[in-house]
């Protein structure tokens, strides 16, 4: 069975990453954001990634990386999720290196391990393992591409399989897409070179669906770390809030609705620690004379993740902005940059109904 529990390396790594955030990152940039989109945040990702080695952190420690385990990574999106961080931990140390290793790729790796570059999986930011077709020139919306000097491309090739290959951004045509969370921004890509292969066929389709089965299973600390601190943030203002003379948490009504998100948020923690812990277990014994952990387990940590947290996330963040009355409805006031995330990664990687159909699938559950 999976251990939910948090190791003291991990908690040691999200003190690190917390400490960094909270010296770096101005707490007001991810709402600036909305209204200066072309702000440079690159010095924070560089940061992160030089001090801590969080672009290489599932990168194995040959090829220049940390070997940190997919839980791991899951305790730095969790506060990443927690400040809405503008950095490209998720679409690059993440989906795109997951490719990249899935791919046996040495080249691009040592690359991206040291933070000299970025890399993005081309593809729509909706894709999810096994729902996904090749690009034909144009891919949209791509999340993590403005910034990104590396385009993972997968196309049809000769024969008709399937071609992942590497691209400079010199080989792509980038045009920005409004995004409603303006700390992942999303692109229009147009593929205008032909790149080098990195791999081809069964290969590549295996290559893409473990960066995206990564993604979703990882996404879900993201969504985590956010309704947490809509949850902490929300009860500190209902002990400062008063009412009627009275701070507002002593009314039993705002009581049961911080009660039921906490509820909400025990069950948030476990899927999503399961769903890092399964794949996790799965990286840890691939290539070994040991049978790789039971691949439909992984599916269905992974679709439970996709459907629950995503849901959590949105509801958390709604909550926090309800509560906290009519100074949670301005735009100033950061509940919204959390609301903004939760609902944008909500149609991430897949949206909660495809993964709630995927689910009913993989456990032999009728779809009325």
């Amino acid at each position: 069975m999976t251990d939910l529990l948090y190791t003291d390396v991990e908690e040691s790594l999200r003190s690190s990453v917390r400490s960094t955030l909270a010296r770096s990152l101005d707490e007001d940039l991810p709402a600036r954001l909305a209204d200066e989109p072309d702000t440079d945040v690159s010095g924070l990702w560089r940061e992160l990634a030089e001090q801590l080695g969080l672009a290489g952190l599932l990168v194995p420690e040959s090829l220049g990386g940390v070997g940190a385990s997919p839980r791991e990574a899951a305790v730095v999106l969790e506060e990443l999720g927690r400040a809405v961080a503008p950095v490209p931990f998720l679409t690059s140390a993440v989906i795109a290196t997951s490719a990249l290793l899935a791919a046996g790729d040495e080249e691009l790796l040592p690359q991206l391990a040291a933070g000299e570059r970025t890399a993005v999986l081309v593809l729509p930011w909706t894709a999810r393992r096994g729902a996904w077709t090749p690009v034909q020139g144009t891919a949209e919306p791509v999340a993590g591409a403005l910034g990104a000097d590396v385009f993972l491309v997968p196309t049809t090739g000769e024969g008709g399989v399937t071609s992942l290959r590497a691209l400079g951004r010199d080989e792509v045509e980038l045009e920005p897409i409004t995004s409603l969370d303006m700390t992942r921004p999303l692109a229009r890509v147009t593929v205008t070179g032909q790149g080098s292969e990195v791999a081809s066929g069964q290969a590549a389709d295996d290559a893409v669906d473990a960066a995206l089965a990564a993604g979703v299973a990882l996404l879900a600390s993201e969504q985590l770390g956010l309704a947490q601190w809509c949850l902490e943030t929300t009860v500190e203002y209902a002990k400062t809030r008063v009412q009627f003379a009275r701070p507002i948490g002593s009314f039993q009504a705002i009581k049961h609705r911080l009660a039921d998100l906490y509820l909400l948020l025990v069950g948030t923690q476990a899927t999503a620690r399961q769903a890092a812990g399964v794949l996790a277990d799965g990286e840890a014994l691939r290539g070994s004379s040991v049978a790789p952990q039971d691949e439909r387990e992984q599916r269905i940590a992974q679709a439970t993740a996709g459907s629950y947290c995503s849901d959590a996330a949105v509801h958390a963040a709604e909550e926090a902005l309800q509560l906290h009355g009519g100074i949670g409805m301005t735009w100033e006031h950061r509940v919204h940059t959390r609301l903004k995330r939760a609902k944008a990664d909500q149609l991430a990687l897949g949206t909660p109904e495809r993964h709630r159909s995927d689910l009913a699938a993989l456990v032999d559950l009728p779809v009325a």
